[in-house]
């Protein structure tokens, strides 16, 4: 294994460039780094690397991200395809904006809390453990919520996105190869990431659900770019009037259901503006007039109006029930029980 050190860098530097400086004084002064594919496991003390930008150490065997805390002023960092398996001792990279970690041991996004400047992190196909899926330290989600405009987060078993919603300024999001498989949550992330212009799904089982591709379009306003395929003010357009006349359809239809219902409305049981009276019907004789009664009304016991109109039918009641058992043409026995024929609105 190698350690990255001093020398190492020495030994990567062009001689031209040095011309007449000694090594100290050519590293205070460099700015990008390229120091991929060297077999290296151990970043040693590069504190004279002050005013470096970009570090590029991918490709090697580094396993814990240390001794950067003098990268005050670094920028980008590359660190794809490493045993990284833990995500620390990043804090003093206040400038930080672009994060590569892709193809690493990583479980848990993490330890960015300082990182405000952050624009750009990727953390695509990290080797985890079989069944899992990669994770989010809220607390990093919120430090970057602001800031953070592109997520490459493909082939890490994720399988929603709801968490990611803090991210209110993302701009692109790469997301292939998940195990994302509902097209509402798509639908709700989309509805609150109002300046995404790309998003690239695919390989997720979402994509393959009926008119994915038309509810994230409808649902999105800003977005221009869909699995690699650019959306057309003409697609989104169609799409749109399609849906208002569908809506449409949809709200004669209720007004309809709720028009053929209105007639019938002043026979419901439950109206009290229109209380019911049973009328029970005594049959007599031939030539007779037939008699209908009102039954007792359904009124308050503490409404006055109600136990006096109640009382008043009572007589009534009592006045026909004894002429009708009275009458020379029937006798007692013919005499039928009240028929319940109709309710009536009062």
């Amino acid at each position: 294994m190698v350690r990255l050190t001093l020398e190492l860098i020495a030994k990567s530097l062009s001689q031209k460039n040095r011309r007449d400086e000694s090594l100290a004084q050519h590293l205070r002064k460099i700015t990008h780094l390229k120091l991929s594919n060297k077999n290296i496991d151990i970043i040693d003390d590069l504190s004279l690397c002050k005013n470096l930008n970009v570090l590029y150490l991918y490709d090697n065997q580094i396993r814990q991200v240390h001794n950067l805390d003098f990268a005050t002023n670094l920028r980008h960092l590359y660190l794809q395809n490493n045993c990284i398996t833990r995500l620390e001792n990043l804090a003093s990279l206040i400038k930080l904006e672009k994060l590569y970690l892709g193809g690493n041991y990583i479980t848990v996004v993490e330890g960015l809390e300082n990182l405000e400047e952050l624009r750009e992190l990727h953390v695509e196909s990290q080797q985890l453990p079989l069944g899992e899926k990669l994770l989010f330290d809220p607390r990093s989600l919120h430090s970057l919520a602001k800031s953070l405009s592109v997520l490459n987060i493909s082939n890490n078993n994720i399988d929603e996105l709801s968490e990611l919603a803090v991210l209110e300024n993302l701009s692109h999001l790469i997301a292939v190869d998940n195990q994302l498989h509902r097209v509402k949550e798509m639908e709700f992330v989309l509805s609150v990431w109002t300046k995404l212009i790309k998003i690239e799904l695919n390989g997720n089982p979402v994509c393959h659900k009926p008119k994915y591709r038309d509810r994230l379009i409808l649902q999105s306003k800003s977005l221009e770019s869909l699995d690699g395929k650019e959306i057309k003010e003409m697609e989104r357009q169609f799409l749109m009037n399609w849906k208002a006349s569908r809506d449409a359809r949809k709200k004669n239809r209720a007004e309809s259901a709720t028009n053929e219902h209105a007639p019938h409305s002043h026979f419901d049981s439950n109206d009290t503006d229109h209380p019911h009276f049973p009328i029970y019907y005594y049959p007599l004789g031939k030539g007779k007039p037939n008699f209908a009664i009102l039954s007792e009304v359904h009124r308050s016991p503490h409404n006055r109006e109600s136990q006096s109109a109640t009382q008043e039918e009572n007589k009534v009641t009592e006045k026909i029930s004894h002429l009708a058992l009275n009458s020379p043409q029937r006798s007692h026995k013919e005499l039928h029980e009240p028929h319940l024929l109709s309710e009536m609105p009062l």
